[in-house]
């Protein structure tokens, strides 16, 4: 069974940087987007950036200029490196494929970004 797996949260101070790894285990063809999403306490999830094999990249306008996604499409990985971190980017931070034609919906287990001085 594919199972995406994320990497790379944890403790930051704000100004600071880290870098969310995720790679999709097993075999998987076909990815159409990948990306990031988020999910603060008390809040709805929110798209934080995508790679889609056709449109490209997008980007919330509050992570502009300071995320980057980046995907390897022959290893079915996707990073997302976060610099200059604020307290506002604290949540769990999950990773999702979308497979061609919309054949699936998957979502990693997701990682804790904390920012606090």
């Amino acid at each position: 069974q594919v199972q995406l797996v994320e990497s790379g949260g944890g403790l930051v101070q704000p100004g600071g940087s880290l870098r969310l790894s995720c790679a999709a285990s097993g075999s998987i063809g076909n990815i159409q987007i990948m990306g990031w999403y988020r999910q603060a306490p008390g809040k709805q999830r929110e798209l934080v950036a995508t790679d889609n094999r056709i449109a490209g990249t997008t980007y919330a306008d509050s992570v502009k200029g300071r995320f980057a996604i980046s995907r390897d499409y022959a290893k079915n990985t996707v990073d997302l490196q976060m610099n200059s971190l604020k307290p506002e980017d604290t949540a769990v931070y999950y990773c999702n494929a979308v497979g061609k034609w919309g054949l699936y919906d998957l979502w990693g287990q997701g990682t804790q970004v904390t920012v606090s001085s």
